[in-house]
């Protein structure tokens, strides 16, 4: 008997287009996958069992099953886009449990490509942090339960790092998307402002919130971002070949946060992969303003202030309170600023003599696996300043960033590069992620033993 678990979704949606697999079949092993694993990895809030073979026979049923680009993919969904007859809990006790009367756009689009929705995963309160703890779970990392698959689409990175499901539904506001890939030897796209839709939250966080994919590899993560796009496969026509001039940096973009020795090598050692594929590649530090940390932590606060309107503030753990209590000084001057405006500036001039920026992921490993949300706000800030200060300035640009795995630590838990371009270079950086997959290929799915 063929199994589907650890299989690509490209791979999966052929078998079922060409009925060599049925979506039921699928879709149930994967499910007896979660059931047998997720009690020790914790990337699921929900799990749809009898929801999601039930969607499976009716995908299997249509008319258009040769057509359908995810035809019987199953696929989790982070617990902060509206599912269909599920509640969306955002990682609180604060939010209604109140069935969605309809999907998210990103959702309903998955569904019309005829992916199934096995679950919904799981994130930290509010989806603020960069750690994934809470009171609906915790969602630990395939590679190494003793650390956080990171945040805030933690659940929905274990979920597919642990061959749970093929492909996952996410989004980043300050590096969400790209710090749980990190993590967990996945590949991501942030895509930049307006190639997918948002309506995350209220505001999406001023407009630094994009929806994009987690998956194990760059054909899968090109795929499922084609789904989502709203100009489908044209927003990612492929880029036009040759050389490509790249700046590598292992500068940390805050003051006082060091780059571990693990990521600063990942990201040397993919610059030489790049060079040897004939790219011209130079060491070249971005302009990244002082006011950086100031700027990043007002936006990130305010979002959460907006985020936190309305909720019980009793039902709100301490770290959350405190984070929107100082976001709510910063709203209005947020709004209104410019600082965004000026960070575009100055990035624009260093991106005229460059194509992509190569940076490492993260500074350092995640952090142990512990109830972070019982903790201070202030120890929580700081672990999360410290290991991932590379990922928050794109969102304040709003250009497209990913994070490709590349390397190990010296646990076995895999290390990560993040390439970032101009706006409307989606295409250009899975190019690049690509060469670096077939040139230095990574493991797709953690060894997780069963049991």
């Amino acid at each position: 008997m063929t199994s589907w678990v650890g299989r690509t979704a490209a791979e999966i949606a052929a078998a079922v287009q060409e009925k060599r697999a049925t979506p039921r079949e699928v879709v149930a092993e994967h499910l007896d996958r979660i059931g047998r694993l997720d009690g020790r990895v914790g990337a699921f809030r929900v799990v749809r069992a009898e929801a999601a073979l039930a969607e499976a026979d009716e995908v299997g049923s249509r008319g258009d099953l040769a057509e359908l680009p995810l035809a019987g993919v199953p696929v989790a969904v982070k617990d902060n886009l509206a599912v269909r007859g599920e509640s969306t809990r955002v990682g609180s006790a604060a939010t209604p449990d109140t069935p969605a009367a309809e999907d998210h756009v990103t959702v309903a689009r998955l569904r019309a490509a005829g992916a199934v929705v096995v679950g919904l995963t799981n994130v930290p309160e509010l989806c603020v942090f960069g750690t994934t703890e809470g009171v609906h779970g915790n969602a630990r990392n395939p590679w190494d339960l003793s650390r956080t698959a990171g945040g805030s689409s933690g659940g929905s990175a274990a979920a597919v790092a642990a061959g749970m499901v093929p492909i996952a539904l996410g989004n980043d506001g300050m590096g969400s998307l790209r710090i749980p890939a990190a993590n967990c030897g996945l590949v991501t796209i942030k895509p930049g402002r307006g190639v997918v839709p948002a309506g995350i939250g209220e505001g999406d966080w001023f407009g630094m919130s994009e929806n994009g994919p987690l998956a194990t590899t760059v054909e899968d993560a090109r795929l499922l971002l084609s789904v989502l796009a709203d100009e489908g496969p044209e927003a990612l026509r492929p880029a036009e070949p040759g050389m490509r001039r790249i700046a590598v940096s292992v500068r940390s973009p805050l003051f006082g946060v060091t780059i571990s020795k693990p990521y600063a090598t990942a990201a040397r050692d993919a610059a030489g992969v790049l060079i040897k594929a004939g790219h011209q590649v130079r060491r070249a530090d971005p302009p990244y303003p002082a006011s950086l940390s100031t700027t990043s932590l007002m936006h990130w606060t305010a979002g959460t202030a907006v985020d936190a309107q309305g909720l019980d503030p009793r039902l709100l753990t301490r770290r959350t309170r405190v984070h929107a209590a100082v976001g709510r000084r910063f709203v209005n001057s947020v709004r209104t600023g410019d600082s965004r405006d000026r960070l575009r500036s100055r990035m624009e001039e260093f991106f005229s003599s460059y194509d992509v920026l190569l940076t490492p992921a993260l500074a350092r490993r995640s952090p142990a696996s512990v109830d972070w949300h019982e903790r201070g706000w202030l120890r929580n800030i700081l672990i999360n300043t410290n290991y991932s200060p590379l990922t928050p300035p794109w969102n304040l640009t709003g250009w497209p960033a990913m994070a490709v795995p590349f390397g190990s630590l010296p646990s076995g838990a895999p290390t990560a590069v993040q390439l970032v371009g101009r706006p409307g270079s989606e295409a250009l950086l899975l190019e690049l992620a690509g060469q670096l997959e077939k040139l230095h290929p990574w493991q797709r799915t953690a060894p997780l033993e069963e049991g």
